[in-house]
């Protein structure tokens, strides 16, 4: 079972932006960068829990860390 759950994408944007990551392009999906990551979130609500923790463990955070982000 996934530690983090699932949510919308505005709330995972948000989430990201605390961790350092800014939007490159929108689209059908959101592409954002830390300089060195890029992350790929999917533009539906809300994203599934699995996926949600996939992007979550290529930002380089825990669950635990992404949910003290929300």
């Amino acid at each position: 079972m996934p530690k983090i759950p699932g949510i919308g994408h505005l709330q995972a944007i948000r989430a990201l932006r605390k961790a350092g990551f800014e939007i490159i392009r929108e689209g059908k999906h959101t592409v954002m960068s830390d300089g060195t990551r890029i992350l790929t979130i999917p533009r539906h609500n809300p994203i599934h829990a699995f996926t949600m923790g996939g992007i979550a463990r290529d930002a380089g955070l825990s669950p635990e860390e992404f949910r003290r982000l929300l």
